[in-house]
């Protein structure tokens, strides 16, 4: 991840030279990182990670093109910067510390799936974009507690993408929006093939919609498998 700039010193001037000033339309808050990144992710949220392009970044800030450069190296910089931003976590509320290392694991992985349900871009760009120091900070917090709790080091990696795979896929399963009609319709075709399908004819697998409790049951399974041995 490109490293944070700000203002014009930015861009290098050659010797002798001074910076060339950034100009900014009247009325508009001056330029600035954390206003790009911001207004990156009203962008994102509405339209996609295939809607923001440069120019309509520029655009929605009142700026030019080419000012954006002074503070970030292009697309692939913002999109870094915006994903670490939303996946910042400040930790729980000062009224719900955690009691054991269980509950530590569980908020942080609940914040995390929570924050990318609200930036529903976030879920295509982390796998590729892990290295943000927010994102790192989460996966230093859980590996920390976990170590804590007596995982051993050996173990510590499969822990953590175990988790990982936990909040990324039920991120992706909570977008899949089905109407109850469609759900009901997909449940009788199954029912009309229980011979060959009689487990998930059973379970009603196609009605279950119920994400958050799947989340949370799932993650139980989880930390149920990593506690340690008494």
């Amino acid at each position: 991840m490109a490293a944070k700039r700000s203002g014009a010193q930015g861009k290098r001037s050659q010797p002798g030279e001074l910076p060339e000033a950034v100009p900014e339309p009247r009325g508009e808050p001056p330029l600035s990182l954390e206003r790009i990144v911001a207004t990156a992710v009203e962008l994102l949220d509405a339209q996609g990670v295939d809607g923001l392009t440069m120019r309509r970044l520029a655009d929605r800030l009142g700026s030019g093109v080419m000012s954006l450069y002074w503070h970030v190296d292009g697309k692939e910089d913002v999109f870094d910067l915006a994903l670490d931003s939303v996946l910042e976590y400040g930790g729980p509320p000062q009224a719900c510390e955690p009691q054991d290392w269980r509950e530590e694991v569980v908020g942080v992985l609940e914040d995390w799936r929570a924050s990318m349900l609200r930036h529903p871009w976030s879920a295509s760009l982390l796998p590729r974009r892990a290295l943000g120091p927010n994102i790192l900070g989460r996966l230093e917090l859980l590996s920390k507690t976990l170590s804590g709790a007596g995982v051993a080091d050996a173990d510590l990696n499969v822990a953590i993408w175990s988790l990982w795979n936990h909040v990324m896929g039920s991120t992706t399963r909570a977008s899949f929006e089905l109407s109850d009609d469609d759900r009901a319709a997909a449940q009788q075709r199954l029912a009309r093939r229980s011979e060959r399908y009689p487990t998930i004819e059973r379970s009603r697998l196609l009605l279950d919609s119920d994400w958050d409790g799947t989340f949370r049951k799932g993650l139980d399974f989880l930390l149920d498998g990593l506690a340690p041995r008494g």
